[in-house]
């Protein structure tokens, strides 16, 4: 009989479990914020650049956007390589390296990408932290600090709860850092903090209400010659995680855009047996999304609207009630994405716990403490 230990992991069930993941990582904040706050603000940065690959990427674009708003530092997000051959930490020379901060967020430690441009952050005088599940993988050898991601084991290949964590993580790590620098008041830091603690204790609600958006609208999804994402404002990261997230599980071909740009080319593509999710978050372009919508529904009955704001809906758009603030909002917006890939592969017959592409291109392989001391 089959232990506990031994139940073999699905996206599924990843996806479910997140209400209880996400509580473990608030309850152990302390072990993940203090170590941040203090990199920036005893180590004076003025800059951070935030990398990752794939998933972890996509997060990136959400952390960078917390420490801009949250804490008014300079912050970006970039592809590691791309880095690494064309970009330098700060063009116009005003600020010195050691002010500058790499990130590197890798959840399984062994992003081959992540863990050079942590190298090539050294090399440059840059200070460096990773951000990692484990505490003894191949970046811990390539950052000078590094803090822990909370995820636990994530045994199928398609990671879910581990971009919830990282979103999460840098939440809190955003809110700490304002609070230590003062840039937040004690009590819009207490605000915030309440604000994360009621939405992960009312997670399993976010749960049912991606899961039954799905199979409401799943004959029609799972059916379509191509699926579009947009998004716009903190939520373009959120929209390059559903198209990620439907594109390796589901893999009809999808294709994600900021909101505006959809409408510059993109549109003459449109056909009624396309989808379209568009995410509305509370942003300034808001009401040109309603305005979108209104106007694609003329060439497609399958679009579809995911927010927290009142809007007049049908059985295609989700509303999330309660709703929920901006900058918490991508942790809620990731859900409906999570379902149309794992429970559209399901529903179409494809193992999502099997990688079909054999060849490991993108990461080290698992290695001892010995070899991995040669990656100093």
């Amino acid at each position: 009989m089959m232990t506990t230990g031994q139940i073999k992991q699905t996206v599924l069930g990843n996806i479910r479990s997140q209400p209880e993941v996400l509580s473990g990582v608030f309850a152990d904040q302390t072990s993940f914020t203090h170590p941040f706050s203090a990199e920036i603000n005893e180590g004076n940065i003025r800059k951070i650049i935030f990398f990752g690959s794939g998933t972890s990427y996509n997060a990136a674009h959400i952390a960078a956007y917390y420490f801009k708003h949250i804490v008014g530092i300079a912050a970006e997000a970039c592809y590691p390589t791309v880095f690494e051959h064309y970009e330098k930490p700060d063009w116009t020379g005003s600020i010195a390296n050691d002010h500058i901060l790499f990130v590197g967020i890798s959840q399984s430690g062994t992003s081959v990408s992540t863990c050079r441009v942590m190298q090539y952050g050294r090399k440059l005088g840059c200070r460096t932290l990773a951000i990692t599940n484990d505490m003894k993988s191949a970046i811990t050898n390539c950052a000078e600090t590094t803090i822990p991601l909370l995820v636990g084991d994530e045994l199928t290949p398609p990671e879910t709860k581990g971009y919830t964590v990282t979103i999460l993580t840098a939440y809190l790590c955003a809110i700490e850092t304002a609070k230590a620098n003062g840039t937040l008041k004690p009590h819009e830091y207490d605000g915030m903090v309440q604000q994360a603690q009621l939405l992960i204790s009312d997670f399993s609600r976010i749960i049912d209400a991606g899961e039954n958006w799905y199979d409401r609208n799943k004959a029609s999804i799972v059916n379509s010659d191509r699926i579009y994402v947009l998004g716009y404002g903190i939520d373009y990261g959120s929209m390059l995680e559903g198209m990620l997230k439907i594109g390796e599980m589901l893999r009809i071909p999808t294709i994600g855009y900021e909101l505006e740009e959809f409408a510059h080319g993109p549109v003459m593509a449109l056909r009624d047996n396309q989808t379209i999710v568009m995410i509305g978050s509370d942003e300034p372009e808001f009401e040109r999304m309603i305005h979108f919508r209104s106007v694609f529904k003329q060439y497609t009955p399958r679009v579809h609207v995911l927010t927290c704001k009142n809007i007049e809906a049908d059985n295609r758009d989700l509303i999330f009630s309660p709703a929920t603030s901006t900058y918490l909002g991508p942790l809620v917006y990731t859900v409906p994405f999570q379902f149309v890939a794992a429970g559209g592969a399901r529903d179409i017959f494809i193992d999502t716990n099997i990688n079909p592409f054999k060849e490991s291109l993108g990461h080290y392989e698992k290695m001892s403490q010995k070899k991995r001391g040669h990656l100093d």
